[in-house]
């Protein structure tokens, strides 16, 4: 199938269904995934579809949100590549904030067994993780839970985050890129994750191939406040140029 036929199918995919999902449309096609998000992100600078987390939605419309336990399954490899590079940052004796997400859990476990530090979060998935680590202190912060990603929200959550200053932000997303920054398919999680980067010394953005290139209703933070993104080291160099562009410290997994 030629490029403008597999356009054609996407777009008409797009009105039949409201949404494109990446993995079941390249089965469908027997072309990888990596082609259908190349067609994906072209489309979308041609102003014909919005691309978000795991496929695009029209241009118009409420993004889908994919429950937790589903998103565990959408590059699982990338992602424990993510989890294991991001791992590595984290300092003996360093306050963490380490979000929820499940690229964030991958990170969770591959932390070092001798890595003496204190893990700040609002996720229990990542303090479970981290119940059997020797030598790591455990701070849960509370709140209502967000079933879809399981995690604490709420304005009692944002103010217990206020109270801590941690010296890195290691934080799951939604969607990045580089013009809108980094944004979040929901208000309130957008206002949590813009909270720890606050009061974060540093941000670190954990983003598996799916979340590149794309943008979701709400913002979290420009990229100006983002000190790192840590990739999988099969990422195009052309969605990795326009962050180093503005500075931002790239690690590849």
């Amino acid at each position: 199938m030629l490029t403008s036929q597999r356009k054609k199918h996407l777009l008409d995919l797009l009105n039949r269904d409201g949404r494109i999902v990446a993995k079941p449309v390249s089965e469908q096609l027997e072309v990888s995934e990596d082609t259908i998000r190349r067609d994906l992100r072209e489309l979308a600078r041609e102003g014909l579809l919005r691309r978000v987390h795991g496929g695009a939605l029209p241009l118009l419309g409420t993004p889908a949100l994919v429950m937790f336990a589903n998103r565990q399954h959408i590059e699982p490899g990338a992602k424990a590549d993510i989890g294991r590079a991001a791992a590595a940052l984290v300092m003996p004796g360093q306050v963490v904030f380490i979000d929820g997400g499940t690229t964030c859990v991958q990170m969770a476990r591959h932390l070092a067994p001798d890595l003496k530090a204190t893990v700040v979060t609002h996720s229990p998935s990542i303090a479970v993780e981290l119940s059997n680590h020797a030598h790591i202190d455990v701070i849960i912060i509370g709140g209502k839970l967000f079933k879809h990603s399981v995690v604490a929200m709420g304005s009692g959550t944002i103010d217990e985050i206020a109270r801590v200053r941690a010296d890195q932000y290691f934080m799951g997303v939604c969607s990045l890129h580089p013009r809108t920054g980094i944004t979040s398919l929901d208000f309130d999680e957008a206002g949590i994750k813009r909270a720890f980067s606050r009061a974060a010394a540093d941000t670190v953005v954990l983003a598996s191939p799916d979340k590149l290139d794309t943008t979701s209703p709400f913002e979290i933070v420009p990229l100006a406040e983002v000190s790192r993104i840590v990739l999988n080291r099969d990422t195009a160099a052309e969605l990795i140029a326009p962050y180093q562009a503005q500075g931002i410290e790239i690690t590849l997994a």
